[in-house]
């Protein structure tokens, strides 16, 4: 199929962008990759009055660290993100969700703010997010605001992003010193959906005691979902004193998997355990050899 009929902008900068999208209203769309909406857009899923093109927008990509914050711009692409240097060192989550997203030439094009306007359920990069309490900077005609990751996410594929707001930046705060972090999931075949995902960062302070710690579901709830309760059962415990295998079990407790072709809710709480028994043995240096 084709898409139906559509005007089309490229815009020079972001206040241009903005312009068009106030102009444009609840029939304007913006395309950052493209990796979601050119095939819902071939699929009439998507019936655009107008789409606005991003990728000319300059100054739109790159990641930055300052006052203990790293800022990466919205049009960063995946495989930028992928071997960018100042991301591995203090957003390491970010890097690894990243190997696990679709295919290199996917990479070559999606981009981290189109994962996170998207807000697919499935997706890695809004997991990492969540874990790591991130704040979306959004920007508008009328100004900017941040919000916090914890209040953006409201349902599948729907955000707190209000009309004629484009995400301009993601707000990742410093972990410091003693974190460690890691992504996994369980897929079908590399590059597909995960069908259970998880993503972790633990801060381990003095004497082996975990100060602060961040986990988030994919694929396992209709949004990015926390595993509150094995945050908090782990908050303030000693590395030495943890039940690896009933923290994993706590840990899908939060979630609220579903029934689908690919798997079952049982089999994604069943997977999911495991998953969350494996990330925290590796993150604790307590994998065991097979």
């Amino acid at each position: 199929m084709k898409p139906p009929p559509f005007d089309y902008v490229a815009p020079r900068s972001l206040e241009e962008a903005l312009e068009h999208l106030a102009r444009g209203g609840q029939d304007a769309r913006v395309l950052a990759g493209g990796q979601s909406l050119v095939p819902m857009l071939a699929l009439r899923l998507a019936r655009p009055a107008l789409l606005i093109d991003l990728n000319r927008v300059a100054d739109f990509s790159g990641a930055t660290f300052g006052s203990s914050e790293l800022r990466v711009k919205a049009m960063t692409r995946q495989c930028a993100i992928l071997r960018d240097p100042l991301i591995a060192e203090h957003a390491p989550a970010l890097t690894q969700a990243t190997a696990f997203i679709g295919h290199e030439q996917t990479r070559n094009r999606g981009t981290i703010g189109g994962s996170l306007g998207l807000a697919d359920p499935q997706s890695e990069y809004p997991a990492v997010a969540l874990a790591l309490g991130a704040q979306i900077l959004a920007r508008s005609k009328s100004g900017m605001r941040r919000i916090p990751i914890e209040q953006y996410f409201l349902g599948p594929y729907s955000t707190a992003l209000h009309l004629g707001e484009i995400i301009a930046e993601v707000i990742f705060p410093n972990w410091g010193v003693g974190t460690v972090m890691l992504v996994d999931e369980v897929a079908r075949r590399p590059g597909d959906f995960a069908l259970v995902g998880l993503a972790t960062a633990l801060q381990v302070g003095a004497g082996g005691r975990i100060s602060r710690v961040g986990m988030a579901w994919f694929g396992m709830a209709p949004t990015p979902r926390r595993a509150t309760k094995a945050e908090d059962a782990l908050t303030g415990e000693l590395v030495s004193r943890i039940d690896i295998d009933a923290i994993g079990r706590l840990a899908v407790e939060d979630s609220e998997p579903w029934d689908d072709v690919h798997a079952s809710a049982s089999y994604r709480r069943t997977v999911g355990a495991h998953v969350a028994a494996r990330s925290l043995r590796r993150l604790l240096g307590k994998e065991v050899a097979t």
